[in-house]
């Protein structure tokens, strides 16, 4: 699904909005803003850990798509525009205590995925980094093994 413009535009607004309690000099202890998709209105709420509502906007396109693979989409479209917000550097003056992650939930308020981890320490083991990994061990225990 690709979004137009504007609705990329409405989504980062709400992101900033969303964040711009967590720019103050005090540390937050916020450990996840939960972004909660309810596609049949197009709506994109953004929530604290104590479900308080920090945004919302709505994204047309949700509403519209025909797909069977909704939810999928939705993900790697605000993964892509948290990633795109974070390398940009729109996180970098938060005073939220890392880690700190955002995360994609239902209606019921459980996490469905991880959007984005926002830790200067920690790697997320995901499957680009895992291909081959099988290979490379077999390839150490039979070089192991016949020492």
């Amino acid at each position: 699904m690709k979004l137009n413009e504007s609705s990329i535009a409405q989504l980062k607004a709400a992101i900033r909005k969303a964040i711009g309690k967590y720019t103050a000099e005090d540390e937050s202890f916020v450990t996840d803003i939960h972004i909660q998709a309810v596609p049949l209105r197009g709506d994109c709420i953004l929530f604290d850990d104590e479900d308080q509502e920090l945004g919302r906007t709505s994204v047309k396109e949700w509403v519209s798509y025909e797909g069977d693979d909704l939810e999928d989409q939705i993900t790697e479209t605000l993964s892509a525009v948290l990633h795109e917000m974070k390398d940009a550097g729109e996180f970098d003056k938060l005073q939220i205590i890392k880690p700190y992650s955002f995360t994609l939930i239902d209606d019921d308020k459980e996490t469905i995925a991880e959007l984005l981890l926002m830790d200067d320490d920690t790697l997320i083991v995901t499957e680009e980094l895992l291909k081959g990994l099988d290979e490379e061990l077999n390839d150490f225990l039979k070089d192991l093994l016949s020492r």
